[in-house]
């Protein structure tokens, strides 16, 4: 059933566009905002110190009257972790299938929220109404279980949001893609489709995580090495993949890693792992057994640095030491940007003497469809407008000339970025200007408390370090009393640069003198020639800038 007097309809992206993470899409049709997936994304290398990265909600917030409900296409951290802090300023229901809830539940019991939040369980045959607003769903393949795509009902065609997808003819737990149903979606009509670009530049069809399944039990049957397998800790079907080639090996399993130890035991609880009690055992039971009677299942599959993988490599692990005696499979590829991380584990576990199993054998599939599912999304959903999301710039590109390919219209392709408004007056689409969006970094508990200055100012320290001059005055006539002392941090070692210090405390010294002879007493015009005179001079003698701190003080 369509919505009745539809004539305003906005799309746009909050996340999740040009970049991989922080999913987050906003539709609003009349008066419903109805926002899809609110992800976090990790950060880059240069945001120093920063734990995680969520979207930019104030748009959210300034209209928080009109939200309606999140809803949660899957349970991946891209579209599910910003939700504890989010959560915490938009009071809304959260949608999202059994399996999708019960690991925010977990996640929101952690931030202290879910008392105070409404969960609302729904599966692919369901149909709700949020505010005035039909929307109904559909199943898809992912690396998850409980994926489900988002159709948004309205008078001129549906938005419909695919969600992550591949088209898996053999999946592990038997079920399929609605491919029917989504033809049917199609046929009612489509206004405008969001699809996942993941993969848009890798031809041909993604690899069936079945066959991911075989290469895994090869290996299994193939060695008679202890086993370390690491993979993401959400990837409920390769962990499913894992726990059954151990059990026909007859092997015990060991679960290493916090957030890899709460998956299993959700997905377990809720029936989405076929995983017998008995087939467990305590990682500090690994050392009773024989190499050929144990395997583990890790997280570190991308090389972070506190991982249980990495603490192995670097034998800093408290339980598991590992050895030439052992195999270690990297059940996952790299996320664009963690390359160089994953390559020095795998390095390491070589320098080690570990058999290492990655990349180039089958162990490993994408949760994302290739060139060819895309197309072939398009040409079930038949669409009038397309939107390519969920990518870096470059895999919108290549999604939208496939897009091209299957005979949509170009001039009814947008390549958004963030923040960027298609809008839909009586069905025509046209761009509409931009909301505020951008990024929120979360430091410890801080949430958006560091931005630019503080990154610049951190980048600054990790460069060149940081100069403090403690400089104490006498409050009528000006005279310096003590000081100055210069404390050097991450800047020169003070031992070998003695001369260096004691000419800058002369510099300081002099410019103080200077001040005090020009009647200048203005804290901020001392601190202000100080780092003006330093900054020169430890230029002028190290080609280094170094942040420069001046403490006064007066008696």
């Amino acid at each position: 059933m369509s919505k009745v007097n539809t004539e305003k309809i906005r799309v746009f992206a909050l996340g999740g566009v040009g970049e991989i993470g922080k999913n987050m899409y906003v539709v609003e049709v009349e008066e419903d905002i109805i926002v899809i997936d609110s992800g976090l994304m990790f950060p880059d290398d240069d945001m120093l110190g920063v734990d995680i990265v969520i979207p930019d909600i104030s748009y959210l917030v300034e209209n928080a009257d009109r939200v309606r409900a999140i809803i949660l296409t899957h349970g991946h951290e891209d579209h599910i972790g910003g939700l504890p802090y989010i959560l915490q300023k938009l009071k809304v229901p959260v949608y999202g299938t059994r399996l999708t809830l019960g690991l925010v539940e977990a996640k929101l019991r952690e931030a202290g929220i879910y008392k105070s939040t409404t969960l609302k369980l729904i599966d692919n045959n369901s149909e709700i109404t949020v505010g005035s607003t039909p929307v109904s769903f559909f199943r898809t393949n992912h690396s998850i279980p409980d994926s489900v795509g988002v159709v948004i009902k309205t008078n001129y065609g549906s938005i419909v949001h695919t969600g992550d997808f591949k088209f898996d003819q053999t999946p592990v737990d038997g079920k399929h893609a609605e491919i029917g149903k989504m033809a049917a979606i199609g046929e009612e009509g489509v206004l405008c489709l969001l699809s996942d670009s993941t993969n848009a530049e890798r031809p041909g069809h993604t690899l069936s995580e079945t066959v991911v399944g075989q290469g895994i039990a090869d290996v299994f049957q193939n060695t008679m090495n202890r086993i370390i397998v690491t993979t993401f800790a959400s990837n409920v079907h390769r962990i499913q993949q894992v726990i059954s080639a151990a059990a026909k090996a007859k092997r015990k399993v060991a679960i290493v890693g916090r957030s890899m130890e709460k998956v299993i035991s959700i997905a377990n609880d809720l029936g989405y792992l076929n995983a017998p009690d008995e087939l467990f055992i305590d990682v500090d039971q690994v050392k009773n057994y024989r190499p050929h009677q144990v395997a583990i299942i890790t997280t570190g599959s991308q090389g972070e640095p506190m991982s249980a993988l990495t603490r192995m490599a670097r034998g800093a692990h408290r339980q598991i030491t590992l050895s030439s005696e052992d195999t270690v499979i990297i059940a996952a590829s790299p996320i664009p940007g963690n390359e160089k991380s994953v390559s020095k584990i795998i390095d390491q576990l070589y320098r080690i003497g570990a058999d290492v199993v990655y990349g180039h054998t089958k162990v490993h599939a994408s949760g994302h469809g290739s060139a060819e599912e895309l197309k072939l999304m398009l040409n079930l959903m038949k669409p009038k407008y397309f939107l390519p999301i969920h990518g870096e710039y470059r895999m919108q590109i290549a999604h939208r000339d496939l897009a091209v390919e299957v005979g949509v219209n170009p001039s009814k392709i947008f390549l958004v970025e963030k923040g960027e408004v298609v809008e839909f007056l009586d069905g025509a689409g046209r761009k509409a200007g931009k909301v505020p969006s951008g990024n929120v970094l979360i430091d410890g508990l801080g949430i958006g408390d560091v931005g630019n200055i503080v990154l610049r100012d951190r980048r600054l320290l990790s460069k060149d370090g940081i100069l403090v001059v403690v400089v104490t005055l006498n409050k009528t006539n000006g005279e310096i009393i003590s000081g100055p002392d210069i404390i050097s941090r991450g800047f020169v070692y003070v031992r070998e640069s003695e001369k260096l210090l004691d000419e800058a405390t002369g510099m300081v010294k002099q410019t103080l003198v200077k001040c005090v002879t020009e009647n200048v007493n203005e804290w901020s015009s001392l601190k202000s020639n100080i780092r003006e005179v330093l900054s020169r001079y430890l230029f002028e003698k190290t080609k280094r800038r170094p942040m420069i701190l001046p403490i006064i003080m007066e008696v």
